[in-house]
Parts: structure tokens; sequence; C-alpha cells
């Protein structure tokens, strides 16, 4: 993610300020992708600390308003829990629209939410998180961090986040949008596999014999069907712009990240792997020192980099070619 700014002192900014040391109030452009000060406020800036700008005075941002459902919000954590998925949105939203999805250049559909929690108010509810016809279900019980933890325990991942379920299920969405192209299927089938196999019967599959990921997969889950190894290698590729992109954006610099290196607009996705492999190991090395977990810790074998090449390719072209 970029560096931000206050435009009325210059002070150092971050994605999710709603005021600057200075006084101003600040309200992140979606569109422009830098902080101003002069803007309409999203309805939800006060509930729930939504910094977004709004084109319309009184209505929800372009983020907000994807969200078709919330949680009962007087009920336990759901506020504050809400507040924390939606955060964990925005970020992923506005990274993908550098891509230029979703935002004013993107004229395709959107996806809308579901943001459920297993407290309602009485009997827990079991929440299944996943994505169905342009409806991507999330659980916000999950941003409570500890909840999160312990499911990342039990299922034996090496990454769990709120971010990475918002990139793993928008994926889904974006296979769909991308199916619109006659060529797409074709060449996804060559790679991943025939996705028209049976998806609930894979899935049992999986959880009664789960399969080591090998060489061919990024993830164990992404070896349960080829949707699931389409959306975990789109939240991987999504991982690594990112995180390089940080990494460029903070002004730091290393021997192997080359002088002016912009990770979104990069073309050759081999040469933005390598540099994001650089930068992984070098953070993994800090974060070792200091005993915390490793900021990458998946081996990005040559089936998987194919794999990665390829979503790049229809994710940073979509508009070209008219999906």
């Amino acid at each position: 993610m970029q560096r931000f700014t206050c435009p009325s002192c210059g002070t150092r900014a971050y994605f999710h300020n709603m005021t600057c040391t200075c006084g101003e109030q600040l309200h992140y452009d979606p569109m422009a992708r830098s902080m101003i000060v002069e803007a309409m406020s999203c309805a939800n800036r006060q509930d729930i600390g939504c910094n977004w700008a709004t084109p319309t005075e009184g209505t929800r941002c372009l983020s907000c308003a994807m969200s078709h459902v919330v949680p009962v919000l007087h009920v336990g954590d759901n506020l504050s829990l809400l507040a924390a998925t939606e955060r964990a949105k925005r970020w992923v939203l506005a990274n993908l629209a550098q891509w230029d999805w979703f935002n004013d250049n993107d004229a395709g559909r959107r996806p809308h939410f579901q943001m459920l929690s297993e407290n309602t108010g009485g009997r827990a509810q079991q929440i299944i998180m996943g994505h169905a016809a342009g409806e991507i279900t999330i659980n916000v019980t999950e941003a409570d961090e500890l909840i999160r933890l312990k499911r990342q325990l039990d299922l034996g991942e090496q990454y769990r986040s709120m971010v990475g379920h918002f990139r793993h299920e928008i994926a889904h969405f974006l296979f769909d949008r991308l199916a619109r192209c006659p060529d797409f299927q074709p060449a996804f089938r060559d790679l991943f596999g025939d996705e028209r196999q049976d998806y609930g019967q894979a899935l049992k599959r999986h959880y009664a014999q789960p399969r080591d990921p090998g060489r061919d997969f990024i993830t164990g889950y992404a070896t349960a069907h080829p949707h699931e190894d389409w959306a975990e290698t789109v939240a991987h590729l999504l991982h690594m712009v990112d995180f390089a992109d940080s990494f460029v954006s903070a002004g730091l610099s290393m021997s192997s990240v080359p002088e002016g290196f912009s990770p979104y607009q990069e073309t050759d996705t081999q040469r933005l792997l390598l540099v994001a492999t650089e930068i992984a190991i070098a953070v993994n090395d800090i974060n070792r020192a200091l005993d915390n977990p490793d900021l990458y810790p998946f081996v990005l074998t040559g089936p998987v980099r194919t794999k990665i090449a390829f979503a790049h390719e229809w994710l940073r072209d979509h508009l070209d070619r008219g999906v």
C-alpha cells in the first residue's frame, strides 16, 4: 500500500486515518488514491470509522455500499468486529483499484457482501464463508484475533487473516467476471483443471483426506478443486504485490529491488515474483530476529509461478479484454 500525507500540512497519514495531527479531517478518495480534506463523508464514518469519501452527502462510500447485509450491531462485539472487517475490505478494494477493479473506470459488475456474525443474540450461528452468484459471505467473528488464531491452528494453516479472506473470496467473483471472455476458460483449464467437476464432492474428498500441495499447488486447500486453486493463487498474488508495493512505498531499498520499481505497474510476473521473494526473505530474517512468524512462509515452485503469471496477466489486463 502506498504512503499518504495530509494535504494541509504534509504530515504522514496512514490509510485508515480519519484525523491529522494538525486537526484536519482526512478522507480517502478511492479514485484519486489519495487523502483529501474537502470531501463529503461516508454515512458510516462515525459508526465504524470509515474514512472514505462519497460523492453525495449522507450516502455510503463505494466500499460500504457493497455490504448489503450486516450483523445486529447492538449484540456483543458485533459493531467493533464489523468495523475491523470493513477496514480489511477497504484495504483489499483499494489494492484492486490499482488494476482498475471496481472503480470508476470499471463498468463491470461489483460483488456484494453479507457480513454475518456468529453472535446473533441467541443461539450461536454457524457461518460458512464463500461466494455464490456475486454474493460473498464473510464471518465478522474472525475479526477477533484470538478466535482467528485458534482456527488457524485447528486447521493447520500457515496464514489466516481478514485481508486474506477477502482476497480469496473476491477471487471467486473475479473468476466469474473473467469467464465472460471466451479465451479465459480454455486457458484456465489447461493450468488449473476443469472447474465443472462437482464442487461439493470435491470438498468432501478434501476434508476426508487432505492432500499435500506438493509442487503444483500453493496451499493444501488449493488441491481441493480448480476454483479453490484459482482463489488461493490470486490471493497469494495479491499478498505479494501488496507487500512489495508497501516496501518500496515506504522508501526502503535493497540491492535486489530495482530503482523505481512499481509492483502494480510491473508486467513481467517473474521479475515481480523475484523481487517480492527477495523482500519476503529479508523481512522473514528480521521477524526471526524478534521471534515473530515469517512474513511469507510459502515456497513458490515452478508450476505455482506459472499459475500466478496467468492470474497476473488476466487481472492486470481485464479492461483491455472487455471484462
